[in-house]
C-alpha cells in the first residue's frame, strides 16, 4: 500500500511539498492505459491470438509498472515481500497457466485502485497542506525616514515595521501600530469571519488584510512565527505514524510470508488431496494469493485517520500526530487551566484598597512599574489600567519573581512584595477585606511596601462564552472535569461553581499540577490538559494528551502539546472528542468488514464458488469502500 509522503522544500523555508503530488495522474494514465489494452486483446482474441497476447503483455507492463517498482523496491531495500508484489506475482501465475484476461483484469483493477487510492490520500491531506504556501515571501518594510523598499521576508528583524495594505497577505507575526483593517485569520485559526484589528491588536503571518492598510511592528522572527509552528506542526504530524498503523503494518509483513507460504502449499496439495487438475490447482492458488491479500486491512486505518485529521484543521483544531487522535477518543477526563484557558487570560482591575500611606495613584503606579515586563495577565491588567490613567512608571532597580507566588523588587531604594494574599502575615482586618473580594470571584493581588502591607489590588477574570458549554458536553459525553489553578481557593471555588465544574484544585505551583495530573491518570486512565501558559507546560507533557490554546498560548506550551486550539475556541475540544470517537469507530467498520471480505472470498474460493475476476473484483473493491468510508471524516 502507498501512501503520500512529503519533504521540506529548503528554497523556501517552511513550504511543504509532496513528493508524489502528480503520481495520481500518472497511475491513472497507466491504469487507463492497461484497461484499453486489456479491451483490445479480449476483442482480438478470436481473430489473432498471438497479437492479443501481445496487447496483453503490453498491458500488463504499462498497469503493472509502478506496483511491480514499488514491490521490488521493498524487496530489495526492506528485504519484505508487499502486497504489490503479491498482486504482480498472482497476475503472472494467471498468465502462465493461459488465464490472459484474467491476469490483465487483475493488473488493471489493482492498478486503477492503487492510483485512486494515492490520490484519495493526498485529498485528505489537502486540507492540512494548502496553508503552507499562503506566507508571502517578500514583504514592505517602512523605514524611519517614512521611505519604502520590498525585501525578503527572512531577512525582517523583530521591531522592523511593515505596511499591508488592502487585499494583501500579512507576512509576518507583529502588532498593528497603525491603520485599521478587518483581517481574515481562518488559514491560521479556522475563524469563518474577518477579526477587527485596531493599533496593539497581533496579526499574524499568513492571514489576508481586507479593507484599510495596517503599519505592522514585527514581534517575532520568521522562523519562530505562529505560522511557522503550524508547519512545523504539519510536517510532524505526516512524520509520524499512529500506533495501530505500525501495528497493521507489521501484521502485514507476516501476513505476507504466510500467504506465499500458504500458496505454495495450494500449488501442490489439492492435486493430491482433492484430485484437482494441476490447471486447476494452480488456478485457485493464484485466486487465493488475490483475495488473501490484505490491502483493504491496510487501507482501513490511514485515510480515515489523515481524513479526520483534515477535518480538524478546518475548524482550527491541530494535532501533532495521528497517535493522538486514537488517545482523545480514550480519555476518562479533562483537566483545564483557568486563566487564559476556562477564562479569557485579561483580567481587569475592579477594586483598591489603600492600608497606610500611599494615595491610590502611588500605589498603581509603583506596581505597574515593578509588573511592567511580567507577561502574566494579573501584571499586564496593572499596567494597562496605569496606562489609562496616564501614570507614568519607571523600571525598578531588582526584579525577582517568586514563582507560583509573585515578585520581589527594589523600586526607588524602597523593597516591595506584590503577590498572593497568602504570601504574607496579614492583619485581621486586612485578611477579612480580602476575603471579602474573593468571594465575590475576584483574584486579589496584596503590595507590601518595607515590610508593611500598604494595599491591595482586585482584578476579575472574564469567563470565555464557550467554557459552559465545553464543560457541560464533556460531562454528557460521560468525560470526568477538573480545574487546575494557581489562584487562590475562593477565586477558584468561584469558577468551578459557575461552570459547574465538581472538581477543582487551588494555589497550585507549576510541580503541583504536575503531581495532580498524575494522580488523575491513575483515578481516570487517560487523560487531557488543556493549558496556555509556559506554567501549563509540564503538566501538558505529563497528560495523556496536551491541549494547547494556539492563539493566545506561549511558544512552550505549543511546542509540549500534542494537539492545539488555534482559535482558542473551548468548544472544539468536543468537536474533537467525537471526531476522535467517530473515526475509531469507522476504522473499526473498515477492519471487520474487511477481514469479513477476505474470509468470504476465501470460503468461496475453496468451495469453487468464484473465479479470478470475481476474486480481484472483491477484493479491490472492498480496498476502495473502506477508503472512501474513511474519507466520510473530511465532512
Amino acid at each position: 500500500m502507498e501512501f503520500v509522503t512529503y519533504q521540506v522544500n529548503k528554497k523556501n523555508n517552511h513550504q511543504i511539498e509532496p513528493n508524489n503530488k502528480n503520481d495520481h495522474y500518472v497511475e491513472f494514465s497507466f491504469a487507463i492505459s492497461s484497461g484499453l489494452l486489456t479491451l483490445a486483446a479480449f476483442l482480438l482474441e478470436r481473430t489473432s491470438i498471438s497479437f492479443a497476447i501481445a496487447l496483453y503483455l503490453l498491458a500488463f507492463f504499462i498497469g503493472g509498472y509502478v506496483k511491480a517498482k514499488e514491490g521490488l523496491i521493498e524487496l530489495w531495500k526492506e528485504r519484505e515481500i508487499g502486497v504489490d508484489l503479491l498482486m504482480m506475482l498472482a497476475a503472472i501465475g494467471a498468465a502462465t497457466i493461459g488465464y490472459w484476461l484474467e491476469g490483465a483484469l487483475l493488473i488493471f483493477i489493482f492498478s486503477f485502485s492503487g492510483a485512486l487510492e494515492t490520490y484519495t490520500m493526498a485529498r485528505s491531506e489537502r486540507d492540512l497542506s494548502k496553508l503552507l504556501s499562503l506566507q508571502p515571501e517578500i514583504a514592505t518594510i517602512v523605514y524611519p525616514d517614512g521611505s519604502e523598499a520590498k525585501v525578503p521576508v527572512s531577512q525582517l528583524s523583530v521591531d522592523d515595521v511593515v505596511v499591508v495594505r488592502p487585499g494583501g497577505r500579512i507576512p509576518v507575526d507583529g502588532k498593528v501600530i497603525e491603520g485599521h483593517s478587518d483581517v481574515d485569520q481562518a488559514t491560521i485559526t479556522g475563524e469563518s469571519t474577518p477579526v477587527s484589528k485596531r493599533k496593539d491588536d497581533p496579526v499574524y503571518a499568513g492571514t489576508i488584510n481586507s479593507t484599510g492598510s495596517l503599519l505592522i511592528r514585527v514581534t517575532v522572527s520568521n522562523e519562530n512565527s505562529l505560522f511557522a509552528k503550524i508547519v512545523k506542526m504539519v510536517d510532524q504530524a505526516r512524520e509520524d505514524v499512529p500506533t495501530s498503523q505500525l501495528k497493521m503494518e507489521r501484521l502485514e509483513r507476516t501476513y505476507a510470508k504466510v500467504i506465499l507460504l500458504v500458496t505454495a502449499i495450494l500449488l501442490f496439495v489439492p492435486h493430491f488431496v482433492v484430485q484437482w487438475s494441476w490447471s486447476e490447482t494452480f488456478y485457485r492458488a493464484m485466486v487465493f494469493l488475490v483475495v488473501a491479500s490484505p490491502c483493504a486491512l491496510v487501507a482501513s486505518i490511514m485515510p480515515a485517520i489523515l481524513s479526520a485529521m483534515s477535518n480538524g484543521s478546518r475548524k482550527g483544531i491541530l494535532f501533532k500526530n495521528g497517535m493522538q487522535l486514537e488517545v482523545l477518543s480514550e480519555i476518562g477526563a479533562v483537566a483545564f487551566d483557568k486563566t487564559g484557558t476556562l477564562t479569557e487570560g485579561k483580567p481587569k482591575v475592579t477594586d483598591i484598597r489603600l492600608f497606610a500611606g500611599l494615595s491610590e495613584s502611588e500605589l498603581i503606579q509603583a506596581v505597574a512599574s515593578i509588573e511592567w515586563l511580567s507577561e502574566h495577565p494579573i501584571a499586564q491588567a496593572i499596567v494597562a489600567y496605569a496606562e489609562d490613567h496616564d501614570l507614568n512608571r519607571t523600571r525598578p532597580e531588582e526584579l525577582q519573581s517568586e514563582s507560583g507566588r509573585g515578585v520581589k523588587a527594589t523600586y526607588l531604594g524602597v523593597s516591595w512584595r506584590i503577590g498572593k494574599p497568602e504570601w504574607f502575615t496579614l492583619a485581621n482586618d486586612i485578611r477579612l477585606e480580602t476575603e471579602k473580594l474573593e468571594k465575590l470571584g475576584k483574584t486579589v493581588v496584596v503590595v507590601e511596601q518595607a515590610g508593611i502591607i500598604v494595599g491591595a489590588i482586585a482584578l476579575k477574570d472574564t469567563i470565555r462564552e464557550d467554557a459552559k458549554f465545553v464543560i457541560q458536553s464533556l460531562h454528557d459525553a460521560g468525560i470526568h472535569t477538573v480545574m487546575l489553578t494557581g489562584d487562590q481557593k475562593r477565586t477558584a471555588e468561584g469558577i468551578a461553581k459557575e461552570l459547574n465544574i465538581k472538581e477543582f484544585y487551588s494555589d497550585l505551583m507549576p510541580q503541583d499540577k504536575v503531581e495532580k495530573v498524575k494522580e488523575l491518570r491513575q483515578l481516570h486512565g487517560k487523560i487531557a490538559m488543556v493549558g496556555d501558559g509556559v506554567n501549563d507546560a509540564p503538566a501538558l507533557s505529563q497528560a495523556s494528551m496536551g491541549i494547547a490554546m494556539g492563539a493566545g498560548g506561549s511558544d512552550i506550551a505549543l511546542e509540549t502539546a500534542d494537539m492545539v486550539l488555534m482559535n482558542d475556541n473551548l468548544s472544539h475540544i468536543y468537536t474533537a472528542v467525537k471526531l476522535s470517537k467517530r473515526m475509531k469507530r469507522i476504522i473499526l467498520q473498515n477492519l471487520i468488514f474487511a477481514a469479513g471480505v477476505i474470509l468470504l472470498l476465501l470460503l468461496s474460493n475453496f468451495t469453487e464458488l468464484i473465479n479470478l475476476p470475481l476474486g480481484v473484483i472483491g477484493h479491490e473493491g472492498s480496498t476502495i469502500l473502506v477508503i472512501l468510508n474513511g474519507l466520510r471524516l473530511l465532512r
